[in-house]
């Protein structure tokens, strides 16, 4: 019996949590400044996903020197993004300098 409650009060505080915000969407008005903040948060939420995969690739310790690969194509790609903000070049950059410095230095 006490599993059917666990069970059915996660699904009851999972279902609020996702429900509330589109539920009081229309009747809700968000401050300018909270909103101008809120267009940041995809941005962090992709380096914070981003940042460990370039930085500790191997999980151990952080490598950050020319002979990461990681980094340098995670950099090549900012470049390329920085340059042109073109999407398809950003990736086509950065995985091209991952493969080709990955296959000259031997690593990972």
């Amino acid at each position: 019996m006490n599993e059917f409650l666990l069970v059915g009060g996660m699904f009851l505080v999972t279902f609020l949590v996702r429900y509330l915000p589109f539920g009081l969407a229309g009747s809700l008005q968000i401050p300018e400044p909270l909103e101008r903040a809120l267009r940041y948060v995809p941005v962090a939420v992709l380096m914070a996903i981003v940042s460990p995969a370039v930085l500790i690739p191997q999980g151990d310790s952080v490598q950050f020197s020319w002979q990461n690969p990681h980094l340098l194509g995670a950099c090549a790609a900012f470049l390329a993004g920085w340059w042109k903000n073109n999407l398809l070049l950003t990736i086509v950059v950065g995985m091209a300098v991952f493969f080709i410095s990955r296959f000259l230095i031997g690593g990972f």
